[in-house]
């Protein structure tokens, strides 16, 4: 009984509702529409209270309701034919439905096309080219990272070995640092993989740091070695000399120029002169290292790092730059060679760099973060979008190290990801509108402890990144055309990447790093 009432009332509903196909939607009709629907909405409630429907069998009732064929084949052939007739009609009424206009409109569409196609063929191959590095980037490297960490550290072991001996500068194991290591570089298999590496005084000498001005562009950081007296020290050490009071006829000539005369500028620490001396030391060690018979190695030219070019037996290329740092103090920041590409930097003059401490608050968020964020992810994507604009990566982390200073970490999960994609473009947009953007390690009092900062940066007055477009109407104004360029590109290049999926991290398996002759190395 209960499923023929059902059924009675959906033939009042269906019939009900017919006289509305084919017609337009006025005002009227659309209101009368929605005071029907509550009326039968209101019939249906009554029905439900009367026969208390939560008691009832849903699949007795529903089978019941399937098994009166006789009213699906009377009630269906009318509405489809009352359907195809409506479609029938609407064609006829329209104006301009011949063949002709159709072919008009595709013309006129074609030529459009055509005359927007070179732009929008090398804003497309820009999207693509990005997108697909993004996703190369993620499944490959960590294995490619563990064979330049193998490579350097070999390198450097075998090089340390060499200088045991000498008045040259000792070498410390280097330290991975940018977006290689951090995770989010944006340009997969054409990434290079940074590494600073740092530099002590050998015996007999010290190292004293001149530092300029916080901020200052460019940097006057300077390294002064002087000579120490080493009578004293190290009773234990057989044939200890001392610089300072030795008499020169004591001192062979290779000791006395081995490091003041040879990587010094007067008595300052001379980058260019410390790479040449390392890109030779790199030469003579490789052939030393089991790696060579895998690798075809080759340093490439630079003034101010070693950059080396390892390539396999199938042709691919993996790029490596190791840079010199002289560490400030116990601190996580250093002074480094590396400097900004379009300034002159004299070879005496040294940049102060945060790329440690930068990789040690990306370690830290790793630490503490769910293990589905998306915070690399949003960067990555962020940056595959800077590319021919005035924004540098730089400034794009430094948006996003404030984001997860403020954001908690439990926002970051990938659902949350367009979110935080918004958020980022919100904060640039408004550090743009106020041309302000604070560095993020000076005057900063919600910084990690396990971030070692000289004590002068908490109390100091923060770094406007952003303040030369207080001083360029010109550059602002160009810096405000990119941002509208860049959300342009980032907004597509998240629809390519939905398309293909948004790749999730993945870690490829790695050979044992056991250090010997016979051992396998990953593959690149």
């Amino acid at each position: 009984m209960a499923a023929k009432r059902v059924l009675a009332f959906l033939v009042l509903t269906i019939f009900q509702l017919l006289p509305m196909v084919g017609d337009e939607l006025d005002d009227g009709k659309h209101e009368r529409v929605q005071q029907r629907e509550k009326h039968l909405m209101a019939r249906m409630t009554r029905l439900l209270q009367e026969h208390e429907w939560s008691s009832l069998d849903w699949g007795g009732l529903v089978f019941a309701a399937l098994q009166q064929w006789q009213f699906w084949a009377i009630a269906g052939v009318p509405v489809l034919l009352f359907g195809l007739c409506w479609w029938v009609w609407k064609r006829r009424r329209q104006p301009g439905s011949s063949h002709e206009e159709e072919s008009s409109s595709s013309s006129t569409e074609l030529e459009e096309a055509e005359s927007e196609g070179a732009d929008a063929d090398d804003e497309g191959r820009l999207l693509r080219d990005s997108a697909k590095r993004i996703r190369s980037s993620v499944k490959g490297m960590a294995n490619r990272r563990q064979v330049v960490e193998e490579v350097v550290s070999d390198l450097l072991t075998v090089s340390q070995e060499r200088l045991s001996n000498s008045f040259f500068p000792v070498l410390q194991p280097a330290i991975g640092v940018g977006s290689a290591f951090e995770g989010w570089s944006p340009h997969g298999t054409d990434s290079v993989f940074c590494l600073l590496v740092p530099i002590k005084p050998p015996r007999g000498h010290a190292f004293h740091l001149e530092l300029g001005a916080a901020g200052e562009m460019p940097a006057k950081n300077c390294v002064r070695v002087d000579l120490e007296c080493t009578c004293t020290r190290d009773q234990g050490v057989e044939n200890m000399l001392c610089f300072l009071h030795q008499p020169e006829e004591g001192l062979s000539r290779n000791q006395v120029l081995s490091f003041l005369g040879t990587l010094c500028t007067g008595s300052y620490l001379d980058v260019e002169k410390i790479a040449r001396w390392f890109q030779k030391l790199v030469r003579s060690a490789w052939r030393e290292m089991p790696q060579s018979r895998l690798y075809t190695m080759k340093v490439l030219p630079s003034s101010r790092s070693c950059k080396l070019r390892l390539t396999n037996a199938s042709g691919r290329s993996l790029f490596i730059e190791m840079m010199f740092g002289v560490q400030r103090g116990d601190s996580d920041i250093f002074l480094s060679s590396q400097t900004a590409e379009a300034i002159f930097t004299p070879s005496t003059i040294w940049a102060e760099s945060y790329a440690v401490a930068e990789m040690k608050f990306f370690r830290h968020v790793a630490r503490q973060a769910p293990r589905d964020t998306s915070h690399l992810k949003c960067l990555q994507l962020c940056a595959g979008s800077l590319v021919g604009t005035g924004f540098s990566s730089d400034a794009l982390k430094t948006v996003v190290m404030h984001l997860l200073n403020t954001i908690p970490l439990s926002s970051w999960r990938r659902r949350e990801l367009l979110m935080r994609l918004q958020d980022t473009m919100w904060y640039l947009h408004g550090c743009l509108e106020e041309k302000r953007l604070d560095h993020f390690f000076f005057g900063n009092e919600n910084m990690p402890e396990d971030i070692i900062l000289p004590p002068a940066f908490q109390a100091a007055e923060p770094i406007n990144l952003f303040q030369c477009l207080l001083q360029d109407p010109a550059a602002h104004a160009k810096a405000l055309r990119d941002f509208e360029e860049v959300q342009g590109r980032l907004t597509r290049l998240v629809f390519t990447e939905n398309e293909r999926g948004l790749p999730g991290q993945s870690c490829v398996g790695v050979h044992s790093t056991a250090r010997a002759s016979s051992k396998s190395f990953p593959s690149f």
